[in-house]
């Protein structure tokens, strides 16, 4: 069997992602197993570019293609078993190409493929259909992604708020390197000493490496390399961008579901009173697994859509009075503790000048549902509006941001957003995770001149959020688009660091090139030692 294809039309979707971005590549492979993708590696010449994809849902250029070969790893979807530890938790190993919904799917219907597993693996399974469900809270808008990408990014989604991004609920990894050497991860087995980590592969091969001295921001971050003294292996994988290894088994930490579930939009006549509502509801909602938002901007194209296109004609009408909404999900043990949940958002809701009747309230499975097509039609819409605007001027694309900062600057990251963008005079809308004080601020370009005046705008708020303690990345990952971003962020000093530290594990630049830093940093890097000794046998 040919693994190895040389590139041809039919492959050319794989030459994008959700970023819209375009690149180019010679040849593609679709592993299904790691022992398969090592024997790709070993084919393809040493100085062959690697790019590694999983769902290509990522939006910051990740997934395209520098040159070289594609590796696609969507095949290597296997469920390949499930522990449980003595405290009851329960361990799910995956392959890296499982895909987010299907995950739920099984993990509602209590029907994992179970082909092939071992004795302890079915005896687990047995336990965990005996108890109470489980589900993976990691909860990324786009759930076609595939397990893979969201550890390399470290996802996030609404849900962070309360149960943080990707990064806690991997609990081990095997990880092929680009030589084509494996590691094995377990959590708190491998831990660094201050900044200096070593581990070993399965080859024998002992790794030596100083990890960057940057410090990481107070604030919901995705940009460049987790790095912590006594840091945790597994946590220098996840969010790498790939540039690493390439992941091919995950370790999930699986949690039991809540028993009650609503969710509630909450609707005001003015901003910053949802502001004021955020800020005095985190700390009082203790039941509360996510924030959402929506500006004024993203209710009136959402309002728009609804009157021109058929697809969102069941959404609920919003009247023209609202200039923004909060949503609020609560989840709970049982009924009586998210009623006193409801009378406590009611009263809050009063407190900064809005009303508990300007609310929509979710119990039901089907209201929920129509509460989940409300909060995705608003970026759907956006995209509409832009592609129509593109027919007229092709080169133009939605600008999306992705930064947030520390709690404490909510309103002056606001106050920053709308003064730049009534200055540029330029059209946007925002919506995003406002409880990790992380708003996606879409620029909406009417022509070229707002396109390049956006990217501008986009260059300055990195620096005004740095100044604020925040992070130009708080949840897609750096990738391709914002590596420029990462330097505004740590400064070429540390990014520097970066690059040394991903030329330890790829001591030929080949993986994911251009992901984090530029070429010729990269190829700087490579030129210095590696930190890689073969291990006394």
């Amino acid at each position: 069997m040919q693994m190895i294809r040389p590139w041809a039309s039919e492959y050319d979707e794989y030459r994008r992602d959700e970023s819209r971005s375009t690149g180019e590549a010679e040849s593609i492979s679709f592993p299904t197993c790691e022992d398969e993708l090592r024997s790709i590696l070993s084919e393809l010449d040493p100085a062959t570019p690697i790019t590694v994809q999983g769902a290509r849902t990522g939006l910051a250029g990740g997934a395209v293609p520098h040159g070289g070969h594609v590796v696609s790893l969507v095949r290597m979807n296997a469920y390949k078993g499930l522990r449980q530890a003595a405290d009851g938790a329960f361990f799910l190993r995956v392959g890296p190409g499982v895909v987010l919904s299907e995950l739920r799917r099984h993990l509602h219907a209590k029907s994992l493929p179970a082909h092939g597993w071992d004795d302890a693996s079915r005896a687990a399974l047995e336990a965990l259909y005996a108890g109470p469900e489980q589900f993976f809270p990691t909860d990324p808008t786009e759930t076609s992604a595939c397990l893979g990408g969201m550890a390399a990014c470290n996802a996030s989604g609404a849900r962070s708020y309360r149960y943080g991004p990707m990064r806690p609920h991997v609990s081990g990894l095997r990880v092929v390197l680009p030589n084509g050497e494996t590691l094995a991860l377990r959590r708190g087995d491998v831990c660094a000493q201050g900044r200096a980590l070593e581990l070993a592969t399965e080859q024998g091969t002992t790794m030596r490496v100083d990890l960057p001295t940057y410090v990481m921001p107070r604030a919901k971050n995705a940009s460049g390399y987790f790095i912590a003294d006594d840091m945790d292996a597994v946590d220098l994988f996840i969010g790498s961008d790939g540039t690493l290894g390439i992941i091919t088994e995950l370790e999930l930490a699986l949690m039991p579901a809540p028993r009650v579930t609503w969710g509630v939009n909450c609707f005001f006549e003015d901003e910053g009173h949802a502001l004021d509502f955020v800020v005095r509801a985190r700390p009082a909602l203790d039941c509360a697994s996510a924030f959402e938002y929506f500006d004024g901007a993203a209710l009136d194209i959402l309002r728009t859509t609804r009157e021109d296109g058929a697809a969102f004609a069941s959404l609920p009408e919003v009247p023209d009075a609202y200039r923004a909404c909060v949503f609020v999900e609560l989840e709970c043990d049982g009924e009586t503790q998210a009623m006193e949940a409801l009378r406590e958002l009611g009263s809050l809701l009063e407190e900064v000048g809005g009303s508990e009747r300007d609310t929509w309230v979710a119990r039901t499975d089907v209201d929920r549902e129509r509460q989940r097509l409300f909060r995705h039609a608003v970026p759907e819409c956006v995209n509409i509006l832009i592609d129509r605007r593109r027919r007229v001027t092709p080169s133009i694309t939605k600008l999306g941001s992705d930064m947030s900062v520390p709690d404490e600057r909510l309103h002056d990251v606001v106050d920053l957003y709308r003064r730049t963008l009534a200055e540029a005079g330029l059209e946007s809308a925002a919506w995003g995770h406002i409880g990790n004080n992380h708003l996606h601020v879409n620029i909406l370009p009417r022509d070229e001149a707002d396109f390049a005046a956006g990217k501008d705008l986009f260059r300055a708020w990195a620096c005004e959020v740095t100044a604020m303690g925040g992070a130009v990345s708080a949840e897609h990952g750096v990738g391709k688009i914002k590596r420029d971003f990462l330097l505004t962020m740590y400064g070429e000093a540390h990014v520097d660091e970066m690059a040394r530290l991903k030329a330890a594990f790829d001591p030929t630049g080949r993986l994911n090139r251009g992901n984090l830093f530029d070429e010729a940093r990269l190829d700087a890097a490579v030129g210095e030692p590696d930190g890689i000794e073969e291990a006394a046998r």
